[in-house]
């Protein structure tokens, strides 16, 4: 009895250990949130959890992302490339202000949509948005009308019934201020030819004030030089009469 009890002692951690071997860490489920499954697809259920950051331990296998009504204030770079099974994601009423440019990355091939309305975005960097396949809802957020945003809206797909919620908050012209940007962009404005007008001026002015300081250095090296020769005429000059004047000096003596 003791021998078979000692047995099963010293067999405990070699099956404690199997088992942790055999637990799918992928599938744990972050603290604040709830991890259910239907029809074999993963669930992950943060919502209005007072999360300040997207959480790092999201179950690997998980397909459906809710983080609506948090506190997140940013997306970081990567911050999803682990979780290559998302379909979709709802970052919709959080505090987000700033994403990105590779925030998204890694999810092009299978997510379909990916909610960012009801937030505190004003500009977003297009690579973070062209590079997916999913259907974005971008409303309601404090946007900055400019070149990045009409391409996006442009080349990226966009939720048909959200599209007119994308209102300009600040604009280049007051009065395109508060007016859909579709709207904005329907009436003939153009604000990636406004962007290249306003390079090309720039670079006008800065060709301008090169040319000015060539045309400044020839100006002033010509004056130069022509005070230089004037100096050595005189010097010149000045030797034919210094030579006369110790000839007759010699003749005297």
């Amino acid at each position: 009895s003791h021998l078979r009890d000692a047995a099963v002692t010293r067999g405990m951690p070699l099956a404690f250990f199997c088992l942790l071997l055999c637990i799918p860490w992928g599938s744990s489920c972050p603290p604040s949130c709830q991890c259910t499954e239907q029809a074999g697809a993963k669930a992950v259920l943060c919502s209005s959890q007072h999360l300040e950051e997207i959480p790092k331990d999201i179950p690997t296998d998980a397909v459906f992302l809710k983080l609506d009504a948090n506190s997140i204030t940013r997306i970081p770079s990567n911050a999803f490339r682990h979780l290559s099974h998302l379909e979709e994601i709802d970052l919709s009423r959080n505090a987000i202000e700033k994403i990105d440019r590779a925030a998204f990355k890694g999810l092009a091939a299978g997510l379909r949509t990916l909610d960012l309305s009801s937030n505190r975005i004003r500009s977003i960097p297009k690579e973070a948005l062209l590079a997916l396949n999913a259907k974005l809802r971008l409303a309601n957020n404090p946007w900055h009308c400019e070149c990045a945003l009409q391409e996006v809206l442009w080349e990226a797909r966009l939720d048909p019934d959200s599209v007119q919620d994308i209102t300009c908050h600040t604009a280049p012209r007051q009065e395109y201020v508060g007016k859909p940007l579709l709207q904005v962009l329907d009436a003939g404005v153009n604000f990636c030819s406004v962007r290249q007008r306003t390079m090309d001026v720039a670079m006008f002015i800065t060709m301008f004030g090169w040319f000015a300081m060539v045309i400044v250095y020839v100006i002033c090296y010509v004056r130069h030089n022509r005070e230089a020769a004037c100096k050595h005429g005189d010097y010149l000059k000045s030797l034919p009469s210094t030579q006369a004047h110790a000839e007759a000096t010699s003749t005297a003596l």
